[in-house]
């Protein structure tokens, strides 16, 4: 708990802006100390590839207290000082910092001089660090679309200390691209000269980092509330102790992701079945239901590997992590039916506690936030209590996976009139802010899921070594990814326009660093109703054949991310909803699930190098094609690991709503071909020179996939559930046009092993010039290992090698046990 100050200090308006003068400059073993003529500055080398920037008012500095960077042991970097007539120059290896004499800003330049980025003004203005007071005597329960919560009318406003809301202005490039900053439905790509509002909300999820196409990242180490102007290049903090941000600079995206995984923490290995199909609703009500889910899944020969438990399960009392008895009589053989049928459980689990034993206790302890609805996630120990509760309730019984909802923690959207605007950002901003702020406190008003996800993270790591930690949830902030987390972006509605809008959202969130995201496949409000967020356009839902193709199209753009996961209220979601064993729409689902299971030597071992490479799995195109301008705006394209160019359906084909025949439009769709590479179809096999837009086939059985020439794709035959035949034979698909490589990852599956080096990786080589394919020596060892496997190796060509089924006729079959071999085809 903070100690709260009986007083804030006065403080008269101070801006420190395009002049504040270098008046003294101290060298430090990694950077400088400079006294300035309003505030002080200090920049330093993390590596040679790294520079920290503080600035503040202050005498001193004074952590933000965010926790978002891992800690670090003091590591001495390589680097030069010159002191000029008008400028102070640090340079590392990789690195030139440029401070200006007479204005005390900013220039980063890359080892050659290449200008990377300048800094502009820096404005601050001093602020009270405030908080809420409740009244516990007066409480109620109110009913919410988003649940029954406590709610504690406020009697006060504690100041808890002094702070500064400050203005960090840039000079970006014209021609430079940025993304990032988490997850927001404002339907843009590149953000150059847009405004985003970042605070935590049920459709947002922030995290304070931008990426340039120019050669660098920014991290701004900071909780509160922020605007990011990008007209004018700046991020203004609503109340800090300083502005703290890490430069981060990296000739491609991915060293760039790579240096903010070296500060703020990896992300850990997920389990192999959460790459499997993830089958979940709103809601499902007792404990046969969830049986019978499974068991119609396995007599379709539908693979599946996770059923979902939403909320609601509980008898008594908002978020107890206690299943009713009368829906659930016996826990433990639910769990243990799923687990026979060879699937896994998620349950949802709430931060709000209300109404029961469970939140009785955790108040009497002082484990609660002022708001008596809340718990503590800033204290350990209620971390550790809030977990007892989640483990004596659940995970003893043998759940597998979380799904920790509303992480934001409250919503300040809810009471909206049917009137209001969604799009205006701005006031959605500060309502949300100030909910927050109230509760949080006004200098961490964005963290909370943070801490919230280091409570499960390491509770459940001291419980077990057997079961990786997994953490859907749907907030997320800088540092979250080490905690094994998935954030989803919230409570959708179902039209074409939205789902459209979401693809740019999720493709600048993972761009951020946080590899893990997914959506809510067919949106999670199907129908249209006086509120304002009920806004999907398909009263009918399934019963629609409007919405079936609307999910369909959602299914097939799913299942190239890293969860592949359908969810919703209104309508059913399980796949024989959708139709029959023959009608299209049935079959086009099925095929996908299947498409899906087919990759998964392939999906698992970009996983391993989310691990292991700091790698991003589900890319917006520039991360792959930087020097191609033409791709750094495109919103409805994504590369699905280095090999698949996929590109979503956002329009309507087939049906209009209620399910009206459309006629007269063409089952296609353009796409453009990033250039730099030949394309191949990969479901034609037609190949195309890269650079140039195409019109590209788009029936409701798949959607545009590309594949890039040189590319290396391992795959397996459909299994019903991600363990079924360790031992499968893998088909080895080669894309010639280029030389190319790829690594294949292996593990246990789950549990924490790997860590310790219990996994192998197999080097796969294609040299295009002399048609050989290498596939190296196998490195490392696990229990589980399969030392012999069949490999089916497919040079892609002359109807060989097209589509999602497998391949009749090999060029190659070798029996591979470990040894390098090399193979002409």
């Amino acid at each position: 708990m903070r100690k709260y100050l009986a007083a804030f200090i006065l403080l008269f308006f101070v801006t420190a802006g395009a002049v504040a003068q270098v008046t003294h400059l101290t060298r430090q073993t990694n950077g400088v100390y400079c006294q300035l003529k309003e505030g002080i500055l200090r920049v330093e080398f993390i590596s040679s590839a790294v520079a920290r920037v503080q600035y503040t008012r202050d005498a001193d500095f004074v952590s933000n207290g965010t926790a978002i960077c891992v800690p670090r042991s003091p590591k001495v970097t390589e680097w030069q000082l010159s002191e000029e007539a008008t400028r102070y120059v640090l340079k590392s290896k990789l690195l030139q910092v440029v401070i200006d004499r007479a204005t005390g800003s900013i220039r980063f330049l890359d080892a050659q001089g290449k200008p990377l980025l300048q800094e502009a003004e820096r404005n601050a203005e001093p602020v009270a660090i405030t908080m809420d007071r409740f009244d516990g005597s007066r409480q109620f329960i109110e009913k919410t679309t988003d649940g029954e919560k406590l709610r504690v009318e406020t009697a006060g406003v504690d100041t808890l200390g002094s702070g500064w809301k400050f203005k960090q202005s840039f000079n970006f490039k014209e021609d430079e691209a940025l993304y990032g900053l988490g997850c927001h439905m404002e339907d843009f790509m590149n953000l150059r000269n847009k405004t985003l509002y970042l605070v935590q909300h049920n459709l947002k999820a922030v995290v304070p980092v931008l990426v340039s196409t120019n050669g660098y990242g920014l991290l701004f180490d900071a909780g509160c509330a922020m605007v990011f102007n990008g007209k004018e290049g700046s991020l203004t903090l609503e109340a800090a102790h300083q502005i703290d941000y890490y430069f981060m600079s990296g000739a491609r995206l991915d060293e760039v992701v790579s240096a903010y995984r070296e500060l703020t923490g990896a992300t850990p290995m997920m389990p192999k079945y959460l790459f499997g199909y993830i089958q979940s609703k709103e809601r499902y009500t007792n404990q046969q239901e969830l049986v019978d889910i499974v068991k119609e899944y396995r007599k379709r020969q539908i693979p599946l590997d996770i059923i979902v438990q939403d909320w609601m399960y509980w008898k008594k009392g908002w978020g107890s992590k206690n299943l009713d008895p009368a829906r659930y009589p016996d826990p433990k053989k639910m769990v243990d039916d799923i687990h026979g049928q060879n699937a896994k459980l998620m349950i949802s689990i709430w931060p709000n506690i209300s109404d029961c034993g469970e939140s009785k206790d955790m108040q009497e302890r002082g484990f609660m936030l002022r708001n008596k609805s809340v718990y503590d996630a800033f204290s350990p120990i209620a971390r550790k209590a809030y977990w007892e509760y989640a483990d004596q309730g659940l995970f003893h019984y043998g759940v597998d996976a979380w799904w920790c909802d509303c992480t934001e923690p409250l919503d300040g959207d809810w009471n909206w009139g049917k009137d209001f605007d969604p799009n205006d950002q701005q006031l959605r901003y500060q309502k949300n802010s100030k909910v927050l702020s109230a509760l949080l406190g006004n200098d961490r008003t964005n963290i909370y899921s943070l801490y919230h996800s280091q409570g499960i993270y390491e509770n459940q790591r001291n419980s077990t070594s057997a079961k990786r930690v997994v953490n859907l949830t749907r907030s997320s902030y800088a540092g979250q990814q080490r905690y094994a987390t998935i954030t989803w972006n919230g409570d959708t509605h179902a039209s074409w326009k939205s789902f459209a809008q979401q693809i740019p959202q999720g493709l600048n969130f993972m761009a951020t660093g946080c590899a893990y995201w997914t959506l809510d496949i067919g949106a999670f409000f199907t129908r249209k109703t006086g509120a304002w967020y009920q806004n999907g356009a398909y009263d009918k839902g399934v019963e629609d054949m409007g919405y079936r193709e609307f999910y369909t199209r959602m299914f097939q753009f799913g299942a190239f991310l890293p969860l592949f996961r359908s969810h919703g209220t209104d309508t059913p979601r399980e796949v024989w909803r959708f139709g029959n064993p023959g009608d299209s729409i049935y079959e086009s689902l099925v095929q996908t699930i299947r498409l899906r299971y087919r990759l998964l030597p392939y999906i698992y071992s970009l996983a391993g190098k989310v691990t292991f490479d700091n790698y991003t799995m589900t890319r917006l195109l520039a991360f792959d094609f930087q020097s191609d301008p033409q791709v750094y705006d495109i919103k409805d394209e994504c590369m699905f690991g280095p090999s698949f160019l996929v590109c979503p359906v956002t329009k309507p084909m087939y049906y209009e709503i209620n399910s009206k025949v459309l006629s007269g439009v063409e089952k296609t769709r353009s796409v453009y071909l990033p250039k730099g590479t030949e394309w191949i179809d990969f479901w034609s096999g037609k190949s195309y020179k890269g650079g140039q837009t195409i019109q590209a086939d788009a029936p409701i059985s798949h959607l545009p996939l590309f594949v890039r020439c040189g590319s290396i794709v391992p795959m397996m035959p459909v299994q019903q559930y991600t363990s079924e035949q360790t031992d499968a034979p893998y088909e080895i698909r080669v894309y010639p046009g280029a030389d190319a490589s790829f690594t294949l990852y292996e593990d246990s599956g789950d549990g924490y092993d790997y860590e310790q080096g219990a996994y192998a990786t197999v080097e796969m080589q294609w040299d295009d010039s002399k048609k050989t394919l290498t596939v190296g020596e196998r490195k490392g060892s696990f229990p589980e290992l399969i030392a012999k496997r069949t490999y089916r190796i497919v040079k892609v060509g002359k109807e060989k090698g097209m589509g999602a089924a497998e391949s009749a006729n090999p060029d190659k079959v070798i029996e591979y046990t470990g040894k390098k071999t090399t193979v002409k085809l």
